[in-house]
């Protein structure tokens, strides 16, 4: 995954489950919605964005690797 220095809005991030929600585990999905609705760091948003960019096309392992990432964020983010 790269890095890039915009700043994505909850919209976008938004778009982009919405995008690959048939391709992420339903859990994840879910755990990201409400995440969404709790008003995210910038910092947040836009490592969300990217872990979801171009999941569809992430190999198994590579999509393994993201959910585990995402599964972290959304324990993260339910202790705040």
């Amino acid at each position: 995954m790269s890095t890039c220095k915009l700043n994505h809005s909850t919209q976008d991030v938004i778009d982009k489950v919405e995008l690959q929600k048939s391709h992420l585990p339903e859990i994840l999905a879910e755990g990201l919605f409400k995440i969404l609705q709790t008003k995210p760091s910038q910092v947040l948003l836009n490592e969300l964005f990217h872990l979801l960019k171009k999941y569809d096309l992430s190999s198994p392992n590579e999509q393994e690797i993201r959910n585990n990432r995402l599964s972290q964020l959304i324990i993260l983010k339910g202790e705040d």
